[in-house]
C-alpha cells in the first residue's frame, strides 16, 4: 500500500527537501547566483542582518502585511459570512462577488490596483474636483505599506468568508433556539454560541491568512517593487532584490531562510494559542 506514495515522495525530495537543502548550504557562502566560483563565509551574512537597516525595514513590513491583513480578513470575513449566512434574495450573488477577488491572481490583482493608486489613475482623477493637486499614493513608503495591506486584506477575505461559512453551518440550530427561550439577547448568542463553536474555524482562517500576508510578495512587485528605495518591501521581496538587483545570493539565501523560520514560529504560536482556546471553549 505504501508503494502508492513514492512518487509523491520522491517529488517532494526533489523539489522542495534539495532545493531547500541547497539555500541553506548557500546562505554561508559569498555566492553572485552566477559564477561557478564561491566561498564559505561562515555566518557572516547572519550578523549581517542584524546590523542591515533594509533587513529590519522589510522585517516591520513583514509583520504589518501578515498581521494586519490576518486581523483584517478574519474580522470582515466573519462579519461577511454571519450577514450571508441568513437566507434572503441575493445571497448567492453576493457571496460570488465577495470571493471572486480569490479568483484573480495577486500579480495581476497588484497592476488592477496599479491604475487605481498611480499619480494620474483613477482615485486622483475621481477627487480632482475637490483636490487642489494629484497625490501620488505609493510615493510614501509607509502608505504605501498600509495600502499594500488593504489591497491583499480585500482580495482574499473571501476565503475567510468561505471557512466561516462553513463553520457557522456546522452549529446545530437548536442551540440558539434553547438560548432564545431562556432570552438570551443577540450578542448574548454570538458570545456565548457562535463564537465558541467556531474556533476551529477561526483557527483554520488565521493560520492560513498569517502564512499568506507574511509571505506577500506579488502586489508589492507590481505596485512598488518595493519602493521607494526599499521602504515598503517584505522579506520576500527583499529576497529577490538580493538576488538579482545586488547579485548577492548567499546573502538572499540567509534573508529567505530567516523569513521562513519567521513563518514558522508565529505559525507554531499562533496554532498553539488557538488549540489552548479551542481546548478550554469545551
Amino acid at each position: 500500500m505504501y508503494s502508492f506514495t513514492i512518487p509523491a515522495v520522491i517529488l517532494f525530495i526533489m523539489f522542495v527537501i534539495i532545493p531547500f537543502s541547497r539555500g541553506i548550504f548557500l546562505s554561508f557562502t559569498n555566492w553572485n547566483g552566477y559564477s561557478k566560483s564561491y566561498r564559505i563565509v561562515g555566518l557572516s551574512n547572519f550578523i549581517r542582518l542584524f546590523t542591515d537597516q533594509n533587513v529590519r525595514r522589510a522585517l516591520i513590513n513583514t509583520l504589518i502585511y501578515g498581521i494586519g491583513s490576518t486581523l483584517l480578513q478574519n474580522i470582515f470575513g466573519l462579519a461577511f459570512a454571519i450577514l450571508l449566512n441568513k437566507k434572503f434574495r441575493g445571497r448567492d450573488s453576493a457571496r460570488t462577488v465577495i470571493y471572486l477577488p480569490v479568483m484573480i491572481a495577486p500579480l495581476l490583482m497588484g497592476y488592477i490596483m496599479y491604475f487605481f493608486f498611480t499619480l494620474d489613475g483613477a482615485i486622483n482623477q475621481l477627487a480632482f474636483s475637490t483636490a487642489k493637486e494629484s497625490i501620488d499614493w505609493l510615493a510614501n513608503g509607509k502608505r504605501g505599506v498600509v495600502i499594500m495591506t488593504l489591497i491583499n486584506s480585500w482580495q482574499f477575505v473571501g476565503i475567510s468568508m468561505v471557512i466561516y461559512l462553513a463553520g457557522l453551518q456546522g452549529i446545530p440550530s437548536m442551540y440558539y433556539e434553547a438560548a432564545s427561550l431562556d432570552g438570551v439577547h443577540r450578542w448574548g448568542l454570538f458570545k456565548n454560541i457562535t463564537f465558541p463553536l467556531l474556533a476551529p474555524a477561526i483557527n483554520s482562517a488565521v493560520v492560513i491568512n498569517l502564512i499568506g500576508g507574511l509571505k506577500l510578495f506579488d502586489v508589492i512587485m507590481a505596485l512598488t517593487k518595493g519602493g521607494p528605495g526599499y521602504d515598503s518591501h517584505s522579506l520576500s521581496t527583499l529576497v529577490n532584490r538580493t538576488y538579482f538587483g545586488s547579485e548577492n545570493a548567499g546573502f538572499a539565501s540567509a534573508i529567505g531562510l530567516v523569513a521562513f523560520i519567521l513563518i514558522m514560529i508565529l505559525s507554531f504560536i499562533t496554532t498553539n494559542g488557538l488549540n489552548r482556546y479551542q481546548e478550554n471553549m469545551k
